[in-house]
Formats: structure tokens, sequence, C-alpha cells
């Protein structure tokens, strides 16, 4: 699961940057705001890369799914973006833990026939 976790939360790292840059052309918006915000969401979805298998990290991803959504209110193509990757964080997290689950299965059923040889 980490590692299909961690890679969606790579692309959503880009992704936060890059709407970052559409965001500056916002006159409302100052660009010191845009960049504090874009890269304390950046530097979260770094963060949880390492934090997937520790107790709340899948739901702290949630969390950050819906303020990719959220941040469509400021840049309206992030309405889409943010619920690919909220699909994504779904596929990864759901499949993850099915690969886990195979990885655990075919490691104990190798250990019990390493020992009965």
């Amino acid at each position: 699961m980490r590692t299909l976790c961690a890679s969606t939360l790579i692309g959503e790292f880009f992704v936060i940057g890059f709407a970052g840059l559409v965001a500056m052309k916002d006159p409302d918006l100052s660009t010191s705001t845009v960049w504090t915000v874009s890269g304390i969401v950046m530097a979260l979805s770094v963060l949880l890369c390492g934090m997937i298998t520790r107790p709340g990290g899948v739901q702290l991803g949630w969390a950050l799914q819906i303020a990719l959504i959220a941040g469509g209110f400021v840049v309206p193509s992030m309405f889409f973006l943010g619920a690919i990757f909220a699909a994504l964080w779904w596929a990864s997290v759901h499949y993850g833990r099915k690969i886990d689950e195979a990885k655990a299965r075919f490691a104990a059923q190798a250990e019990a026939g390493g020992n009965t040889a």
C-alpha cells in the first residue's frame, strides 16, 4: 500500500505546485499567500509519504484529498483534478491493502512450505 499511496501523493505534489502557478494569476491573491498555502500543502503531501503506514496516515491522506477538491474554489480545474486524485487515492488504499494481504499470505505459505521440507 505504501508504494501506491506514495506515488499518488507525489503526483499531487506536482499538481499542487502547478495549481499554485495558476492561482498566481488571480489579482485578488498575493504571491506570498499563494505560495505559503501551496508550500504547506506540498510539504504535507511529501510528509504523508512517510506516514502512510502509521495510525491516521490514510485519514490524513483523505483530508488532503478534500483540501485538493476545495482548492477548486480558487482554481476551478482543481475540482476535476481533486476528484481524479481522490479516486486514485481510494484505488491506492484499496488495492494496496489487497497487495499487502497477498504478500503476507504468500510469505506465510513460503514459511510453512520451508518448514516442511
